[in-house]
């Protein structure tokens, strides 16, 4: 079970990074020489509507393997921390009485 939860943290890490490196490395939508002088240039009103290359691909791809990852860190959370423990279960409780006038 904590091989799971480490393999899972792994690839939930290197996704991350992975991401990060994606989308850093995408154009923006006004990434051509219009663009730098604030016209559209051949633009249409709405933008571009191109296929979607690599990036874009493989920028989907790596937010579906992200958020996957995510539910099963939170799934095998539940199961390594019992579903009868609570996050306040070891603190102590002090009852407190009314502030007197």
């Amino acid at each position: 079970m904590t091989f799971l939860y480490y393999l899972f943290i792994v690839i939930h890490v290197i996704v991350c990074l992975f991401l990060i490196a994606v989308i850093l490395l995408q154009q923006g939508k006004s990434a051509d020489l219009a663009g730098a002088f604030g016209g559209q240039g051949s633009q249409t009103a709405f933008g571009p509507r191109s296929a979607a290359n690599l990036l874009t691909r493989t920028t989907t791809w790596a937010a579906v393997i992200f958020m996957v990852t995510s539910l099963g860190l939170v799934v095998l959370m539940q199961k390594h921390a019992g579903s009868g423990h609570s996050v306040l279960e070891g603190t102590q409780t002090t009852q407190s009485a009314p502030a007197k006038k």
